[in-house]
């Protein structure tokens, strides 16, 4: 693993411009992005369309061959909605995609690839037409979507249910339950008294959470040069 080779002031400056471009280009575009959000590498994150909302300490992750899409594509003009709860984690390459309704609970932890949609987007024999049936989309809190998984149109998931990566999600699942395949069926029940860590407790306390993480990166960082760090980008060698 490459180590960071940026003094502290360049992480820092970069932290800032970071989190500059995100309420910049990216608050604009959400009736609602809440308070202490992580955008990693905004530029890659997309939304568009009307009322799609976001909660406090969202994290969310772009990369250059992963792009983030969240995007509302109502019947009319202004119709439509996603909402996304509190503590959520997007990873790379997820594609939310609403037509009628999309609600992600609190603390959903989105692994890489998923896609979730409400809509076929096209009659089977007017493809031209939209289907008619309207089949909201509900996540509730705590659901783990596994990396590369489908949750299609209709469909709601049981707080704490995990979906295992690959499977594809056509009908309810009930809350603890672990479902694997295509159709995902319950392969595994969990222990609904078992005490559980969720993203919620992890940012209870955000301000200090970020203050916590500037004193490492202040620790970790503070032998670092700008001519040692323009070295390793310009001439990286094996331990960098």
């Amino acid at each position: 693993m490459r180590q960071d080779r940026r003094p502290y002031w360049v992480k820092k400056n970069y932290l800032s411009f970071r989190r500059w471009y995100a309420n910049h280009f990216l608050r604009p575009a959400c009736d609602e992005l809440g308070d202490h959000h992580t955008i990693m590498k905004p530029w890659y994150v997309d939304i568009s369309g009307p009322n799609i909302s976001i909660g406090k300490c969202a994290t969310i992750i772009g990369e250059p061959g992963g792009r983030v899409k969240l995007g509302v594509w109502g019947r009319e003009p202004d119709e439509g909605e996603l909402h996304i709860g509190d503590y959520v984690l997007i990873s790379p390459g997820c594609r939310i995609s609403a037509g009628d309704q999309i609600i992600i609970g609190d603390s959903v932890m989105i692994a890489n690839g998923v896609y979730i949609t409400d809509s076929d987007w096209h009659g089977i024999y007017d493809r031209a037409h939209r289907t008619d049936e309207v089949a909201p989309v509900v996540i509730k809190d705590n659901v783990w979507l596994g990396d590369g998984s489908k949750v299609l149109k209709g469909v709601t998931i049981g707080e704490n249910s995990i979906v295992a990566a690959g499977a594809i999600v056509t009908k309810d699942v009930p809350a603890n339950v672990v479902v694997a395949g295509n159709p995902a069926i319950v392969v595994k029940e969990l222990d609904a008294e078992h005490d559980m860590m969720t993203r919620k407790e992890y940012f209870a306390d955000p301000i200090g959470q970020e203050k916590f993480f500037d004193s490492v990166d202040r620790e970790v960082l503070k032998e670092n040069t700008v001519l040692n760090w323009l070295r390793a980008l310009l001439l990286p060698r094996k331990g960098d």
